[in-house]
C-alpha cells in the first residue's frame, strides 16, 4: 500500500449505514494520528460503522480515544481487492518528502517507492488535503497528477476533550514560576525544538535578573524508547541546554498524559511552534482553544490556523525573532488575554468539529451516489 504517512484511506459501502474503514500506518500519538482518530469518531457520530486498519498499534501509546475504536493491528490487502470500493485519500503530506536520500543506494531504492505512491494516489476516488500549504505540495510533488484538485479539509479538535478532562497539578510538573512557556511536539529534529531553547538563552539578555528569575520552558514531546530518533534527540536537548547554561530554568517531558497537557496549556503565558513548513499543526489549535497565544515559524500550515498579531505572532526561525515576541508577554501580561481570547474564538469559528464532521461525512456520502 503506498500512502503518505499521516494519511487515512477511507472506503465506504452503499448502505443506509456506511461501512468506513481507515488505513493508517502507526496509530501513535501525532497530529496524523490525532486527525484519524477525530475522523473517525466523528463519522462514528453521524452513524457510520468505522473500522481502523493498521500494522502498529500500542495501547500504552496512543490517543484516549483510540480505545474506543476498533482497532485491528494489521493489514489484509488480499481483502482489499476482492471487490472495488471507494477510496477516499486524506493526504497529510507526500511520503517521498518525508524520506531523506542522502546516498546514490537510497534513492535507487526509493524511486520504484516513490512511482508508487503518486500512482496509487492517483487511483482514490476523492483526495483532500489538512491544508492550502500541502495542496501545494501535492501539486508540486505528483507532476502526473497535475489535473487533480485536492480539496482542503481542515483537521478539528474535539473540544469536549478539553473541557471535559481534569487537569494535572501543574506545580507537580515544573517549578513554580511567573511566566511559562511551552513547547509540544514530538522529540523530532524536525520539529526543531533547539529554536525553542535558542529562543529562551537569547530572552535572556532582554530581561533584568528578577524577571529572568520568574520565567521557566517546558519541552513536552511524544517520546517512544524504540524510535532511536527520540532517545537521541532528547539526549541532543538536554546537553544544548546545559551548553546554553539554561538547564536549571528547562523541563524536559516526555509522552505526558492528556491531564497534564491540559495543565500545562491552563498554566502557559505562551506555546512556543518551532517547526518549519509544518503540514499543518495541531498544537496551535489546541493552545488557541486554551486562550493560550502562540509564536510559530512563519510558514506552512501556522499561515493558515494563526492569525499574525491577533491570536499569536508569526517569526522567522531564528532564535531573536522568536525571543523579541517572547519579551512581549513578559513586559505585558495582558497580551496573554486579549490575544488567548481572540484565539479561543478563531479555533471555535474555523476549526470546530461540528463543521469537521459534516463536511467529511458529505464527502462520504458524495462517494456513495
Amino acid at each position: 500500500m503506498a500512502a503518505a504517512e499521516g494519511s487515512g484511506g477511507v472506503e465506504g459501502e452503499g448502505r443506509s449505514r456506511p461501512a468506513v474503514l481507515f488505513l493508517h500506518p502507526d496509530l501513535g500519538i501525532g497530529g496524523a494520528e490525532r486527525l484519524v482518530v477525530d475522523a473517525a469518531l466523528a463519522l462514528r457520530s453521524r452513524g457510520c460503522r468505522v473500522q481502523i486498519w493498521t500494522p502498529r498499534f500500542d495501547p500504552k501509546r496512543c490517543f484516549a480515544e483510540a480505545l474506543q475504536l476498533e482497532v485491528s493491528a494489521c493489514i489484509p490487502v488480499l481483502r482489499l481487492a476482492r471487490t472495488r470500493k471507494k477510496v477516499l485519500f486524506y493526504c497529510h503530506f507526500p511520503d517521498q518528502l518525508l524520506t531523506k536520500r542522502e546516498s546514490f543506494i537510497k534513492r535507487i531504492y526509493r524511486a520504484p517507492l516513490d512511482w508508487l505512491e503518486e500512482c496509487t494516489t492517483g487511483m482514490a476516488d476523492c483526495i483532500l488535503v489538512n491544508s492550502c500549504f500541502t495542496a501545494s505540495v501535492f501539486k508540486e510533488t505528483f507532476k502526473s497528477l497535475s489535473h487533480v484538485n485536492p480539496e482542503v479539509l481542515y483537521p478539528s479538535l474535539n473540544f469536549s476533550g478539553f473541557d471535559t478532562i481534569i487537569s494535572a497539578n501543574v506545580d507537580s510538573i515544573i517549578p513554580k514560576r511567573r511566566f511559562m512557556f511551552l513547547s509540544i511536539n514530538r522529540y523530532e529534529r524536525k520539529k526543531n525544538l533547539g529554536l525553542a531553547l535558542e529562543a529562551f538563552h537569547d530572552l535572556r539578555s532582554r530581561l533584568d535578573a528578577q524577571e529572568w528569575s520568574e520565567i521557566h520552558l517546558v519541552l513536552a514531546g511524544g517520546y517512544d524508547e524504540a524510535v532511536q530518533e527520540n532517545v537521541e534527540y532528547y539526549e541532543e536537548l538536554k546537553t544544548v541546554a546545559v551548553k546554553l547554561q539554561v538547564e536549571e530554568q528547562v523541563t524536559f517531558l516526555r509522552s505526558f498524559s492528556d491531564e497534564q497537557k491540559i495543565a500545562l496549556l491552563s498554566s502557559c503565558i505562551c506555546v512556543l511552534y518551532t517547526p518549519s513548513n509544518e503540514h499543518f499543526g495541531i498544537v496551535p489549535l489546541e493552545a488557541m482553544y486554551m486562550k493560550c497565544p502562540v509564536i510559530a515559524v512563519n510558514s506552512g500550515g501556522p499561515l493558515e490556523s494563526i492569525v499574525n498579531n491577533q491570536t499569536g505572532f508569526l517569526c522567522e526561525p531564528r532564535p531573536s525573532e522568536f525571543s523579541a515576541a517572547m519579551e512581549k508577554f513578559v513586559k505585558d501580561p495582558a497580551l496573554k488575554r486579549i490575544m488567548g481570547a481572540a484565539g479561543r474564538t478563531r479555533v471555535l469559528e474555523k476549526f470546530s468539529s461540528e463543521a469537521f464532521t459534516e463536511k467529511l461525512y458529505q464527502y462520504i456520502h458524495n462517494l456513495m451516489q
